[in-house]
């Protein structure tokens, strides 16, 4: 399945909407890869087996299921996650990309490849499941405004 949707971080017709800089949307974008319990709560551990300024290996555990990961950063653009096929998980990926049509309009395309297919046995599932990670993708806006108000975000990249 893939599926893609776009979050608005700054409207300029909302005065009651905190703005976020680009450097803050950043920063809170690898907050949620080399932190992911902050924006993940039924996630259990996260160990981080290596990082360097473009990549981030992780290990993550939810209960007893393991998952191997790899995170790709292109600064201030973009985070791309990829779940190479492990056991009984199919490869799959996550590409995060901000993008800025205007000076300072800004907004965050989550674009998903589930890694199965979009058949009309799967439409209810991949229906709810879009659904589900629509609602998480505005939670993580949601905790990257909470974070820049904390002055979690203020930091130099």
């Amino acid at each position: 399945m893939q599926f893609q949707h776009l979050v608005e971080i700054n409207d300029p017709l909302n005065p009651l909407i905190d703005t976020l800089t680009r450097d803050q949307l950043w920063r809170g974008l690898v907050m949620r890869a080399e932190s992911p319990k902050l924006f993940i709560p039924w996630l259990d551990e996260c160990k981080l087996l290596s990082r360097s300024e473009e990549v981030i290996a992780r290990t993550l555990r939810y209960g007893e299921l393991l998952v191997h990961d790899r995170v790709n950063l292109t600064p201030l653009q973009q985070v791309h996650y990829d779940v190479p096929a492990q056991k009984d998980i199919p490869a799959s990926s996550l590409l995060i990309t901000i993008e800025e049509p205007s000076p300072g309009a800004l907004f965050v395309r989550f674009a998903y490849d589930t890694g199965t297919s979009d058949d009309d046995m799967d439409a209810f599932y991949n229906e709810f499941r879009r659904s589900a990670y629509q609602e998480a993708d505005i939670d993580t806006i949601r905790i990257i405004r909470q974070l820049a108000e904390e002055g979690r975000l203020n930091l130099p990249v």
